[in-house]
């Protein structure tokens, strides 16, 4: 826990309102996986008049999304799944959530059973192919750990676009849309794709954003 605790101030009062343009328009019971302060959920509430649960960590950002949220269970959240409710949740969202489990797969498979016919589960999930932590790797020749982002000490899994879709896929769910988010404004992925005639430009996604459903 000592690495959760040192995160930088705010790091639990993100508001990730691009994750917000995949709600569906008429759903009315969320749930918020790793929903810190409640800040995010809040949004969706108030966008879709929605019942919000969330699942939360850090006990202090949870009391204070108890204030906010209809339920909020406090802990990992691999010790809270089975005190959900099957077929109950339109939403299920993971904000960058899965990265920092020990099995990632394994909760997406629970978390199927929680969801309603046509639930569909949001996720965002950092690249490990970003360019800066490409370059590191590929020219520095180093894996360096920092306190936050695509290389974030508390991350225990790294995925790419590719490898986000396989895990989806063979666990049977249908991904309805799978994209890169917070595209870098740097022109170094695109003077760097220029020999390999722009086939790499997935290196300028922060992140992956992905809904999918079960069928």
């Amino acid at each position: 826990m000592k690495y959760y605790e040192d995160k930088p101030q705010g790091y639990y009062y993100k508001v990730r309102k691009e994750m917000l343009n995949y709600l569906p328009e008429k759903a009315q019971k969320v749930l918020d996986i790793g929903c810190g302060n409640g800040a995010f959920a809040t949004l969706v509430k108030e966008k879709n008049n929605a019942e919000v649960w969330g699942i939360e960590l850090m006990e202090e950002e949870a009391k204070v999304a108890l204030n906010v949220l209809d339920k909020v269970l406090i802990g990992a959240c691999e010790n809270h799944l089975n005190e959900l409710p099957d077929g109950y949740f339109e939403v299920i969202y993971l904000n960058d959530v899965l990265e920092h489990l020990v099995d990632p797969y394994s909760v997406l498979e629970t978390l199927k059973s929680k969801l309603t016919q046509n639930g569909v589960v949001i996720s965002s999930i950092p690249n490990v192919r970003f360019f800066r932590t490409f370059s590191k790797v590929l020219f520095s020749k180093d894996w360096k750990y920092e306190d936050h982002g695509v290389m974030d000490k508390t991350h225990l899994r790294f995925f790419t676009g590719k490898s986000i879709k396989r895990m989806y896929n063979e666990l049977g769910y249908t991904i309805l849309k799978h994209e890169g988010i917070n595209v870098t404004k740097s022109i170094k992925p695109i003077l760097f794709n220029i020999p390999f005639l722009f086939t790499q430009m997935d290196i300028r996604n922060v992140q992956y954003a992905t809904v999918a459903t079960v069928k």
